[in-house]
């Protein structure tokens, strides 16, 4: 049987590889800070990721065969085509869901990162199967390639994106994800011969070049969209909420030096340093280039972003503050505060609901616009031990 000679449009191939790292950057930024979102929010933002990602595998796929150009004319099954489409989603989304609804350990990590790299490797070749009058076959050594190529860079991009939740990161698991889908695709067709097939073997209606490039070109606007929308989103930073004027909540800097050393209780102790004390035992947090204190019991949570954390107050109030996790755990263990996740360091005290779900759990506080904290399965237990559950 004769082996067709092919090659590809340069242009496209460039395309093809641009439309995997947009896919790749807009599923990546919109799974971000989900971990502050409900329930319900995050089912949403999983949903839409996956169709980010997913999508953008199949678009890159597809137009990189748009770019493949052969001596004979092909077709494609519609049915086929779509089933790859579909599949390539499914897949993504339950990594996405394990990423997001379970405790990020490596073994996570790792699983999900595997799963995208064969969510990529089953849309390629089932893609394949939808091939008319032409009919790839493979060899070991493609096949090979191709598997390593997904699983490995797959399992990097989902590692780097999720082990720490910054821009930079997002941006370094992008460029794993476009090189995963664009090396799957290459590797793979490097390792596949084509050859002329007598007739059609149809399981739904075949679609030309032309119909599958108007398909690919909406699909493909979808993302670009999308990835706008997301972009912004990424490249602006999130405004920081004033103060409140409340003298007991947040004061500005003085410019005495305080006491190094907190004392024991919420409460000032007594005499001429007590001032001094009341000062120690506040966070500090910057907003608009002003250092502001705010005490303990005005905090409902402590959330960690890179190696700063964010500090959200009883009235729903957001504040920047420059202790990393490590060090707001060290400095309020002794005022009620308690890690529920790497993550997370919470007021026990202010905690109003606490909500299971299966071996993690939720906590909710009293004002509806603070988000519910999350309760790793390692802290599970000393959480509700603490809340007298």
């Amino acid at each position: 049987m004769t082996t067709l000679e092919f090659s590809h449009n340069s242009g496209l191939v460039v395309v093809s590889f641009l439309i995997a790292l947009v896919a790749g950057f807009t599923g990546l930024t919109l799974t971000k800070d989900l971990s502050q979102k409900s329930f319900s929010q995050r089912k949403i933002a999983v949903s839409l990721a996956s169709l980010a990602l997913g999508g953008g595998i199949w678009s890159m796929h597809f137009v990189a065969m748009l770019g493949l150009q052969m001596p004979v004319l092909f077709y494609y099954d519609a049915a086929i085509t779509l089933a790859s489409a579909l599949l390539a989603i499914l897949i993504v989304g339950v990594a996405l869901g394990l990423l997001h609804f379970f405790e990020r350990r490596p073994k996570i990590l790792f699983l999900s990162g595997s799963l995208v790299g064969f969510g990529i490797l089953t849309m390629h070749y089932l893609g394949m199967a939808g091939l008319q009058l032409c009919r790839p076959i493979y060899t070991v050594q493609g096949i090979s390639l191709a598997f390593l190529s997904a699983i490995s860079l797959c399992v990097a991009a989902i590692w780097i994106a999720y082990e720490q939740r910054s821009n930079r990161n997002i941006l370094l698991g992008t460029v794993c994800f476009g090189l995963a889908v664009f090396a799957v695709h290459f590797v793979a067709i490097w390792g596949t011969r084509f050859v002329k097939a007598p007739a059609f073997n149809e399981l739904g209606p075949s679609i030309t070049n032309e119909v599958l490039a108007l398909v690919v070109i909406c699909s493909s606007f979808l993302i670009l969209g999308a990835f706008l929308w997301t972009g912004v989103t990424f490249l602006v930073p999130q405004p920081t909420h004033m103060p409140s004027s409340n003298p007991e909540s947040a004061a500005p800097v003085s410019s005495g030096a305080p006491d190094p050393t907190p004392a024991p209780s919420l409460k000032p102790a007594a005499g001429p340093t007590s001032s001094a004390a009341s000062r120690a035992q506040r966070v500090p947090c910057e907003s608009n280039g002003t250092t502001l204190f705010i005490a303990p019991a005005d905090v409902a949570f402590i959330r960690a972003e890179g190696h700063y954390t964010h500090v959200y107050k009883n009235n729903g109030e957001r504040h920047f503050c420059v202790w990393p996790i490590t060090e707001a755990t060290k400095r309020l263990a002794q005022y009620s505060f308690l890690s529920t996740h790497r993550s997370y360091l919470i007021n026990s005290a202010k905690v109003q609901h606490f909500e299971r779900l299966k071996d993690t759990g939720l906590c909710r506080f009293e004002n509806p616009k603070l988000p519910p904290v999350p309760v790793s399965r390692s802290n599970l237990k000393r959480v509700k031990e603490t809340l007298g559950l």
